[in-house]
């Protein structure tokens, strides 16, 4: 089984941003954390791994009011260093799955 790069820094332009609180983008982190976990097992299913993929973007639609009430948001820089993440993820781990189509869930 494939392990997930570990000189690749999850969400890092959003972690270099004052603007994000850093333990709302580790919110964000644990999500992507639990689609890696679910890839390294060797999952390839596109089906079970987009499924995940859509229940980390709720997850992470969950979170914009707790932006909110921190004087942040999920705007552009975020949302491009989310769709980002998602996309290495999924072609270090070679799924063949779109990155609008990973992050089809978003609501912001």
């Amino acid at each position: 089984m494939k392990t997930f790069d570990a000189n690749y820094r999850l969400l890092d332009e959003m972690y270099q941003d004052e603007y994000y609180p850093d333990f709302l983008v580790d919110k964000i982190k644990d999500e992507f954390l639990k689609i890696i976990g679910l890839l390294e097992r060797g999952e390839t299913d596109i089906e079970v791994v987009q499924e995940n993929l859509d229940e980390a973007v709720r997850v992470i639609n969950d979170l914009q009011e707790e932006f909110d009430e921190n004087d942040s948001e999920i705007e552009t820089v975020a949302r491009e260093c989310i769709a980002a993440t998602a996309a290495y993820i999924l072609e270090w781990f070679n799924i063949p799955i779109d990155t609008e189509e990973a992050i089809r869930e978003r609501d912001w």
